[in-house]
């Protein structure tokens, strides 16, 4: 049932990076390794979403504060023997781009808030690089194991929060993936459950800001400690008649241990005692279901389901989303050594609410169109 291969591939991202936790670009998949022989695949791919709110008290927008962003990915697939099979993976982990507008018309003679984000920017950078190995039994069960490194870098400007600005250095740390599968490939069926461990980074972050308690400017090198959140992933496909397809993940990631809090914009008495830059109050499970069907040799197509609860507590001004449900399409055609897979996603990004100061802001009625594009190559 060579068909299940594309497929199931189909689900892997294809359709528009990920959005779990607002910051998520990668859903860490390992279904590269139970790919035939030696496989290589470039892949692409691009979100834009449309997101903006309103303050409750002031009624004053955030204007769109979430631009497009595109992700990348080049994986590597070898068998050494019958029995062991390697994969190479570069990827991008996590990343975040906000950019508040700045648009508001303050009435004249008016006072502009304390504090506010018009023109706030924040920019969050990853690389993943991930090495994976598979064992496989002679019961059909297979164990796997890998490393991963991720380095990590961000910037944040908060123009109307006293002229805050932080530029963190570029770290890069290390982690490990375990995890074990198993297949019937009469039936094209397949579970993996694979669990990818925390990877904390140490920054030196250089911090200024202007301190109103002081009426002095700070400039200044602070330590900042985040951790990118360990996840757990559960992958499944199985024919369910000729030539047709069912499959799925279930990913938790552990969000609620995801916090940027550097010294100065968060402590007190000599800093500005805000509320951190990003923190989730939850974890976050995400749960995708697609059906896939082959035409003939070369094509093949799936539907693709995407949803993740909305919470309904309040979330990161650099990061407005609470839960998502999406609706993807994608199909694949493979001629000779050659397979293409494009994808396209729509996603119905749930409503969210925020704090800044005393202020609480509404986003609502938001939504995002995903596409993707993977060019594999069988050696």
């Amino acid at each position: 049932m060579k068909y299940a291969v594309g497929a199931a591939a189909l689900a892997a991202v294809t359709t528009g990076p990920a959005l779990a936790g607002g910051v998520e670009r990668s859903n860490q998949s390992v279904s590269i390794l139970f790919e035939q022989g030696t496989y290589v695949e470039l892949g692409f791919s691009r979100f834009d979403p449309d997101v903006s709110g309103s303050s409750n008290s002031s009624g004053l927008g955030s204007g769109e504060m979430a631009p497009g962003f595109s992700s990348y990915s080049l994986a590597y697939k070898q068998d050494l023997g019958e029995n062991i099979a390697v994969a190479l993976i570069v990827d991008e982990p996590v990343g975040a781009d906000v950019s508040y507008s700045g648009t508001n018309n303050y009435p004249l003679g008016s006072t502009p808030p304390t504090l506010t984000l018009d023109g706030a920017n924040a920019d969050v950078n990853s690389t993943g690089v991930t090495a994976l190995l598979k064992y496989e039994f002679p019961s059909h069960f297979s164990l796997i194991g890998g490393v991963r490194a991720i380095k990590t870098s961000g910037t944040v400007s908060l123009p109307g929060v006293f002229n805050y600005a932080l530029d963190s250095s570029t770290e890069t740390n290390f982690g490990y993936i375990v995890g074990v599968a198993w297949e019937k490939p009469e039936i094209a069926a397949r579970v993996a459950l694979t669990y990818s461990s925390s990877v904390t980074h140490d920054f030196e972050a250089h911090e200024s800001f202007y301190n109103p308690s002081t009426m002095s400017v700070v400039d200044d090198m602070t330590d900042l400690e985040t951790e990118v959140p360990q996840s757990l992933t559960l992958e499944f496909q199985t024919g369910i008649a000729a030539d047709t397809l069912i499959f799925g993940s279930v990913r938790w990631v552990d969000w609620s241990a995801f916090n940027i809090s550097p010294e100065y914009y968060t402590g007190t008495p000599n800093g500005l005692g805000l509320d951190p830059l990003v923190s989730y109050e939850h974890d976050v499970i995400t749960y995708n279901l697609g059906l896939g069907r082959k035409f003939n040799e070369n094509w093949s197509a799936a539907i693709l389901v995407g949803y993740e609860k909305h919470e309904g507590t309040y979330t990161g001004n650099l990061g407005p989303t609470d839960g998502f449900r999406s609706i993807g399409l994608a199909a694949t055609y493979t001629t000779g050594k050659v397979k293409v897979t494009g994808g396209i996603r729509y996603v119905e990004i749930g409503d969210a609410k925020t704090e800044f100061g005393p202020d609480t802001t509404r986003f609502k009625g938001n939504d995002g169109v995903g596409v993707g594009l993977r060019v594999g190559y069988y050696f």
